[in-house]
């Protein structure tokens, strides 16, 4: 059986707080979290055990995720320098999705058009929560995006599209080859 990771991670800092966004590997992972298609579950990994969760994405067939390839295999590289993405089979949904659009969708909207489902929290709502010391909070939002990604992949896997709502609110639909 074909071992699909579905994977986001958070970070503790800011764009802002580090010099802007050409400095993602400075934003540190605070969160990362994984579903293993083989395993059947999820894994959450802290900051510490940030080479587990590389050696993870390694050894899966395939890595999903949403903006990974710019934002969270970057703050990984900041963490391990040997971290490699170009060594990993990766689908990038965000990107195959902008194949397709002349402008970035968000996870959200794609969630909310194609299942009807909403993210809980927002990346800096976990910012916060890393501050505050909430990790428990971080892993729960971290373990929802995770989910979401998971179906919205299955989803357009399955009828070759997904959904959202442009400015006006009108539900517009953009194909999908995975």
């Amino acid at each position: 059986m074909k071992n699909i990771v579905y994977f986001d991670l958070e970070t503790q800092k800011s764009a802002d707080e580090v010099g802007g966004w050409g400095r993602i590997r400075d934003m540190r992972m605070s969160v990362g979290v994984t579903y293993s298609t083989a395993r059947g579950d999820y894994r959450v990994y802290g900051e510490p055990q940030v080479n587990e969760l590389v050696q993870e994405l390694q050894r899966a067939d395939l890595v999903v995720g949403f903006n990974i390839l710019r934002f969270d295999y970057e703050v990984l590289q900041g963490h391990n320098e040997f971290f490699d993405p170009q060594q990993i089979p990766t689908l990038d949904m965000l990107i195959e999705v902008m194949k397709a659009l002349p402008h970035r969708l968000s996870l959200d909207s794609i969630a909310q058009g194609s299942l009807g489902v909403e993210k809980t929290a927002e990346g800096m709502q976990a910012i916060y929560w890393y501050r505050e010391g909430k990790l428990l909070e971080i892993a729960e939002y971290c373990c929802y995006d995770v989910k979401i990604t998971k179906l919205v992949h299955e989803y357009g896997r399955a009828n070759k599209q997904l959904y959202y709502s442009n400015r006006t609110g009108q539900k517009l639909s953009v194909p999908v080859a995975w």
